[in-house]
């Protein structure tokens, strides 16, 4: 069930759960509210009532995400990155209106932004964050737009949601998330997806860079390397 509405593009409704999972929907109902007593799943307050998975599948699913194993691959895998690229990188996934650094390796060089292991920041205004916004469908984009706060981080920060639809659109269609100084002002960032069988995306890889040394254009540079990175992590990631 908790696959099933973590692959699904909109909320799932009781009917469709119980159709696809080849059950009664009395043992759905059953099913659904013990699960969201303890919050694995959460119906959403929309007409219609889907369900979405809830907090402790999120805490679950990050519990597997920082085991060593992965950890291990994932800090090599950066670590090749960072000696191509010269430049901070990271492992990202989505976490409600956020994004979620689960991994990192620094950049050696002086000059750099630190961020903590487990720091979330916002999904609109960052390359990773975009970058999963633009795999939504649009209804699943403007509901999403429509409970985040779309604030003003810097004067680059896109707030208007007309302008940030478009945005994600052009990002869509590239493939590629990118950050021009919107999260951190002299910060610039690129990300590309990690993706299910079946392409979801899951995960992130990304790579930022303070704009005294690298501009978008010498980012974009190491693309294919970033995918190379990608496609390592994604067997443990994507299954």
């Amino acid at each position: 069930m908790i696959e099933h509405l973590a692959n699904a593009t909109q909320p799932l409704t009781l009917s469709q759960l119980a159709s696809r999972l080849d059950v009664p929907k009395a043992t759905m109902m059953r099913t659904l509210d013990h699960m969201q007593r303890h919050g694995y799943v959460l119906r959403t307050p929309f007409e219609g009532g889907g369900y979405v998975p809830g907090t402790s599948a999120t805490r679950l699913a990050l519990s597997a995400l920082r085991n060593n194993a992965l950890i291990r691959v994932s800090r090599a895998t950066l670590g090749k990155l960072v000696s191509i690229t010269g430049e901070t990188c990271n492992l990202v996934v989505p976490e409600g209106n956020n994004v979620l650094y689960v991994d990192r390796v620094e950049t050696e060089e002086p000059l750099r932004l630190q961020l903590l292991l487990g720091t979330r920041a916002p999904m609109h205004c960052t390359a990773s964050g975009k970058l999963f916004l633009s795999h939504l469908s649009l209804f699943e984009q403007r509901r999403l737009l429509s409970t985040m706060p779309l604030k003003k981080l810097t004067s680059k920060t896109i707030t208007d949601p007309v302008a940030l639809e478009l945005e994600l659109a052009r990002i869509a269609r590239s493939g590629i998330g990118v950050d021009h100084e919107e999260f951190v002002l002299g910060m610039v960032a690129i990300a590309v997806p990690i993706r299910t069988s079946n392409g979801n995306v899951v995960a992130a890889v990304a790579c930022h860079a303070p704009v005294a040394r690298k501009s978008i254009g010498d980012l974009l540079e190491h693309v294919g390397e970033l995918h190379n990175a990608a496609s390592a992590l994604e067997p443990l990631l994507a299954g």
